[in-house]
C-alpha cells in the first residue's frame, strides 16, 4: 500500500457488525485480519460516537488468531505484558516493540531475498564461501581447546598422501585427550 493513501475507514455498528466504507460492504473480523496481511491500512470507528477503536478491534484480532491454536504469543510474554500496565516504563513499551517487531520483518525480508539468491549460480559460490569460512571458523575454535597447541597447524604435507594420516592421527590424539578430560 502506498504511504499517501488515506486508511480506509471501518464503522462499527452497535449490533457488533463492521462496515467498509471504502467496498460498501459488511466485513468480518477474518476481513480485516487478511487486509493487514496485504498491508491495507484501515481505521475502525464506533458508528454512534465517532470514537477511534482501531487498537480494540486490531486486539479482538489478535484475540480471535490466538483462539484458533495459532499462539503467537508466549504466556510469559503476555504476562509480563500485563505487569508493564500501570508501571513506569509503560510509555516505553509502545516505542520498543515497534522497533522490535520493525526489526524483526526487516531481518525477516533480507533472510528471503538471501535465501532467493542462494539458488542462482552466483549464489551457491555465496553459500560455499561462507561454509568454508564456517568451517575455518570451527576448526580455529577448535584448536583453541587442545592443550599446549597440540592443534597447532603445521607446514603442509608434502604429498596428498600424508594429509589424510596426520588428520586421522590429530583426530585420535583429539580423542585421548577428550576420554583423558572425561576421567578427570
Amino acid at each position: 500500500m502506498a504511504k499517501d493513501k488515506e486508511p480506509t475507514t471501518i464503522k462499527k455498528y452497535a449490533n457488533r457488525r463492521l462496515y467498509n466504507t471504502g467496498t460498501s460492504t459488511y466485513v468480518t473480523l477474518e476481513d480485516l485480519a487478511e487486509m493487514v496481511k496485504s498491508g491495507e491500512d484501515f481505521v475502525v470507528y464506533d458508528a454512534k460516537s465517532g470514537e477511534d477503536i482501531t487498537r480494540s478491534v486490531l486486539t479482538q484480532i489478535i484475540f480471535e488468531q490466538e483462539n484458533k491454536g495459532q499462539n503467537l504469543l508466549p504466556i510469559t510474554f503476555l504476562r509480563q505484558l500485563i505487569r508493564c500496565y500501570g508501571d513506569s516504563i509503560q510509555n516505553l513499551i509502545p516505542t520498543y516493540l515497534d522497533f522490535s517487531l520493525d526489526s524483526l520483518v526487516r531481518e525477516q525480508e533480507k533472510f528471503r531475498n538471501d535465501i532467493a539468491s542462494a539458488f542462482t549460480p552466483s549464489g551457491m559460490e555465496g553459500i560455499s564461501e561462507q561454509v568454508r569460512r564456517n568451517t575455518e571458523m570451527f576448526e580455529q575454535a577448535m584448536r583453541m581447546f587442545l592443550p599446549f597447541g597440540a592443534g597447532r597447524q603445521e607446514s603442509a604435507p608434502k604429498s596428498g598422501s600424508e594429509a589424510p594420516a596426520r588428520s586421522e592421527g590429530d583426530l585420535d590424539a583429539l580423542k585421548r585427550q577428550l576420554e583423558e578430560v572425561q576421567k578427570r
